[in-house]
């Protein structure tokens, strides 16, 4: 069932969205060289605590997980693409990070993720981040009343595939509200035209994921949790809570 969210609840998920943010900027600022993903976690959950929100992510247990989720945020490095675990891993100089994090206000969620660089970059790694930037902003254009699901998938697609990376359609967008995952599932790839309608009141989380070797593969790390590209490739995630609304697509994950 999809519930369609009154002006007044999208505000507090708006709330949400800016503790999401603040997480993603203050792990930012402390993502550098030598830092440990248990550090950037340890912050995340100080800022959520001082903001009076609660974690989406932790003790979240999907059929797929191996446990418990232990963290607040996902820390995801280089060919882990989704569902790093914050462990004692410290930074290295050139890493690929992806920081994915969700948060809940009065019972309400939202939810976003980043990928950028420590340190240095590696070659390609930026225009990996890039593309992966474009298809959530051509994503997020056609969250409008009457565009269908697939729109939003064939407007990221395309820009993915034409860069040549490798792309998955397991693990993709979704409802969010009440619960971090609702209906409806929000691919990553569609056909224009195909899909459930849009309608205004709608929440999504729309979350692309790329693979910098071209393939599709992927594979489920020794931890049960991080999800890696099939070729052992540098990978990236980004992602953005959005309101539909009859005065065009809310992203309630900015600052």
């Amino acid at each position: 069932m999809i519930e369609l969210k009154t002006a007044g609840e999208i505000e507090v998920m708006r709330e949400a969205g800016r503790v999401v943010a603040a997480v993603h900027t203050q792990v930012r600022s402390h993502a550098t060289v030598g830092a440990s993903l248990r550090e950037l976690d340890e912050l995340a959950r100080q800022i959520m605590h001082e903001a009076g929100a609660g974690s989406s992510f932790l003790g979240y247990h999907p059929a797929f997980g191996a446990t418990p989720y232990p963290g607040v945020i996902c820390t995801s490095v280089n060919e882990v693409m989704l569902h790093g675990l914050p462990t004692g891993y410290r930074l290295r100089d050139g890493d690929l990070l992806s920081i994915d994090c969700g948060a809940h206000i009065d019972g309400w969620h939202a939810d976003a993720a980043v990928s950028f660089c420590v340190g240095r970059a590696r070659q390609g790694d930026g225009d990996l981040i890039a593309t992966a930037e474009r298809m959530l902003a051509a994503g997020i254009k056609q969250a409008v009343p009457g565009a269908r699901l697939g729109d939003i998938g064939q407007a990221m697609s395309r820009i993915g595939r034409a860069a040549g990376y490798g792309m998955q359609n397991d693990f993709a967008g979704h409802g969010i509200g009440r619960a971090m995952h609702e209906d409806p599932w929000v691919p990553n790839e569609g056909r224009q035209g195909r899909g459930l309608r849009l309608r205004s009141g709608m929440v999504i989380a729309i979350e692309p994921s790329l693979m910098a070797g071209g393939g599709d593969d992927y594979a489920m790390a020794e931890d049960g949790w991080s999800l890696c590209s099939g070729d052992g490739s540098r990978t990236v995630h980004v992602e953005h809570s959005v309101a539909v609304t009859d005065d065009g697509p809310v992203i309630l994950t900015l600052p």
